[in-house]
C-alpha cells in the first residue's frame, strides 16, 4: 500500500497579498503551498521524505504526476522489459527522485537516502492511481484554504490534465 503526504511549513508562510485567483503557473509551482512531502510503503513500513520546510507541495504533486505519465510511454506497458527513468527535481535545491520502472514495477529512490538503503517499490498503476488522487486531494486542501484558488484557471487545467482514475 502507498502512503503519500505533506505538511505544510509555518517557516515559510505564502505571502498575505496573494490572489490565488489570478496567481500564474509559476508562483503556484514555485512560490506558494511551501512545507515537505513523503512516499510510503505502508507494508514494509519504510517512507521517503523531505525534511526542509521549502519544498512546494503543489509542484511536487504535479510533478509525481507528469513522472507517472513519462515512464508509461513504452507502447508495450507492463510487458516492456526496457527500463523507463525520470527525475523529479527539487525547486532551489540539486536534489531529486528518481524513478525507474521496469515492467509493471517503480522503484523511487532519492539522491540523498544512504546508498545502502534499497529503493521503495510500487506497482506502476497503484502509483499512478495515488499520485492523480493525492493531487486532487492537495488541491481540494488547498482551495479550502485558500479564498479564490478554487477560481484559478491553471488550477481547472491541471485538474483536467490528471483526472482521478
Amino acid at each position: 500500500m502507498i502512503d503519500l503526504g505533506y505538511s505544510l511549513s509555518r517557516r515559510f508562510p505564502d505571502p498575505p497579498q496573494t490572489d490565488y485567483r489570478t496567481a500564474d503557473v509559476r508562483a503556484l509551482r514555485h512560490d506558494l503551498f511551501c512545507g515537505d512531502v513523503y512516499i510510503a510503503d505502508v507494508k514494509a513500513d519504510r517512507e521517503l521524505s523531505t525534511a526542509w520546510g521549502w519544498v512546494p507541495v503543489l509542484d511536487f504533486a504535479w510533478a509525481l504526476c507528469d513522472v507517472m505519465e513519462q515512464i508509461d510511454r513504452d507502447p508495450r506497458g507492463n510487458r516492456s522489459a526496457a527500463t523507463q527513468f525520470a527525475e523529479l527535481d527539487f525547486t532551489e535545491s540539486t536534489d531529486c527522485m528518481l524513478f525507474e520502472r521496469r515492467f509493471g514495477w517503480v522503484e523511487v529512490s532519492a539522491d540523498w537516502m544512504p546508498a545502502d538503503e534499497p529503493a521503495l517499490t510500487f506497482d506502476h498503476r497503484a502509483l499512478r492511481r495515488e499520485a492523480r488522487d493525492f493531487l486532487h486531494d492537495l488541491i481540494a486542501d488547498l482551495c479550502d484554504m485558500h479564498e479564490g484558488l478554487a477560481d484559478n484557471p491553471v488550477i481547472w487545467d491541471l485538474q483536467a490534465r490528471f483526472p482521478r482514475v
